[in-house]
């Protein structure tokens, strides 16, 4: 997302204060909204090149849009991912191209999100998948939200824990896309990821069935 590539930009690297980026945001928003329109020209034509190129879906990433205030969040963040939304090619060869927005910590605007014209919304393991699904009913998809880090416990642990991100999620016309909450540890055990793998297909039948 424009708002966490100008946290790298402007921070130089990864940051556990975000106050140089903050700083920015709050004595020289004129010059951070720059960035930001910059960059949102930059990811619609990255992503649209994606798209011609035979994407099938497009996600943006906003990992670190949920450090942001609540008051900030819509103006420095979400405002240009809904541009991107909007310059985005939602069609290719006849095919629907779905768009999918994310904020780490971003429950507090879920609403909001939904409304700026994706066709999905990714969550964190912040929120339950439950209760989010009530709050937007069916405006999009919903992509998540399992713990990474449950990936490192025993088998039969990652296979109950992803039972409960379906059973929380329920059934229904509305689409959920399995994932993670976040991304992927490269010290995860591969067995690990079979099991949930395995899990979320063969439970996900059961679902559907009952």
């Amino acid at each position: 997302s424009p708002y966490t590539l100008a946290c790298y930009m402007v921070e130089g690297g990864g940051s556990s204060d975000f106050r140089h980026i903050k700083g920015m945001l709050y004595k020289r928003p004129d010059l951070l909204h720059h960035i930001l329109a910059v960059t949102a020209e930059a990811v619609t034509a990255y992503l649209n090149a994606q798209i011609d190129s035979g994407a099938q879906a497009v996600m943006i990433f906003d990992t670190w849009g949920g450090s942001l205030s609540a008051a900030a969040y819509p103006e420095f963040s979400l405002h240009y991912m809904q541009r991107i939304v909007a310059g985005l090619k939602r069609e290719k060869d006849g095919q629907r191209i779905p768009a999918i927005v994310f904020t780490k910590n971003g429950g507090l605007w879920l609403e909001q999100i939904a409304a700026i014209g994706c066709d999905g919304v990714g969550l964190d393991w912040t929120i339950d998948i439950g209760e989010a699904r009530r709050r937007v009913g069916d405006r999009v998809a919903l992509q998540g939200n399992l713990d990474p880090n449950v990936l490192f416990a025993t088998p039969d642990v990652v296979a109950a824990e992803a039972r409960k991100v379906l059973d929380s999620f329920g059934q229904g016309a509305t689409g959920h896309v399995f994932n993670l909450g976040h991304g992927i540890s490269q010290f995860t055990p591969p067995d690990s990821v079979t099991a949930l793998v395995e899990t979320v297909h063969s439970y996900s039948r059961l679902l559907r069935k009952s």
